[in-house]
């Protein structure tokens, strides 16, 4: 039997794009949320979820990352990186100049930040880019349109005003595949963890240094606050490399003496270049 894949969004949405990148003869699953994709993975719905973790312009989708770390049960177990090229979509008829309102992702509202201010166009954030189209193609009012993909207007029916209108050319979003199994996405090459420091000066450097002693290469380091411990603070760490290889076992193994928590969000194969 295919796999069942769950993601965030509807049909059309890029996230849907990842899944079938990475599972091309996948049971694709649409949910309304985040927190509902890890819930069909936990509870055995789905197989595996895709879900957004960083975008290259607007950044860490943080409740991922929450979600990774309140999780007991599900790891990161690969990632896909998609380029992410968005289009202002509307109903037939309506022009450029007559729109008021685009609906949208929240997200990629502010990767298209500069042409919505420089068009005069409120900006009204939805739950998902195809979630957005499909509600301005049942509306069908000629001020309003979305922001989403070319082949999302084009399955419902949606003009296309205005193409490639994200600030920045270069946008890509990268996409974790959780499951509490091993995907057969190819060898661990990489490892995404966080961990606390333990409330002394000098702590993150001692909780670092032994990474740095084993030559291992630390590809992302970002401090989020820590949920319910007011103006605590978690790091989140990406690093090239895999939590069973001796070098890094030996490395987090010594870290652990230098933090309060330490957490292997998983190790997987790094995506090879965006698709």
């Amino acid at each position: 039997m295919p796999a069942r894949v769950a993601y965030q969004g509807e049909s059309g949405a890029f996230s849907e794009r990842a899944v079938l990148v990475l599972f091309p003869d996948a049971e694709p699953m649409p949910c309304d949320t985040i927190r509902l994709t890890f819930s069909r993975v936990t509870s055995g719905e789905a197989d595996f979820g895709v879900v957004p973790v960083e975008n290259s312009q607007a950044g860490s989708v943080n409740e991922t990352y929450d979600l990774l770390l309140r999780s007991s049960l599900v790891k990161v177990v690969g990632e896909v990186v998609i380029r992410v090229d968005h289009a202002l979509l509307a109903p037939p008829g309506a022009r450029l100049e007559g729109i008021r309102r685009a609906y949208s992702h929240w997200q990629a509202l502010a990767q298209c930040e500069e042409f919505l201010t420089s068009h005069h166009i409120d900006p009204v954030p939805v739950h998902d880019t195809a979630g957005g189209a499909r509600m301005i193609a049942e509306r069908k009012r000629t001020d309003e349109a979305a922001i989403a993909s070319v082949e999302a207007g084009s399955r419902l029916g949606l003009t296309v005003l205005a193409e490639h209108i994200q600030t920045y050319p270069d946008n890509f979003t990268k996409f974790g595949v959780i499951g509490t199994k091993d995907a057969g996405l190819g060898t661990a090459d990489k490892t995404s963890l966080v961990m606390t420091g333990d409330d002394r000066p000098g702590s993150l450097f001692r909780a670092l240094k032994p990474f740095a002693d084993r030559a291992v290469n630390l590809t992302k380091l970002e401090s989020r606050p820590r949920r319910g411990a007011p103006f605590e603070y978690v790091f989140y760490i990406d690093l090239d490399g895999s939590a069973e290889d001796a070098h890094i076992a030996e490395a987090l193994d010594e870290v652990r003496l230098h933090t309060s928590m330490l957490k292997v969000l998983g190790s997987y194969a790094s995506s090879k270049g965006p698709v």
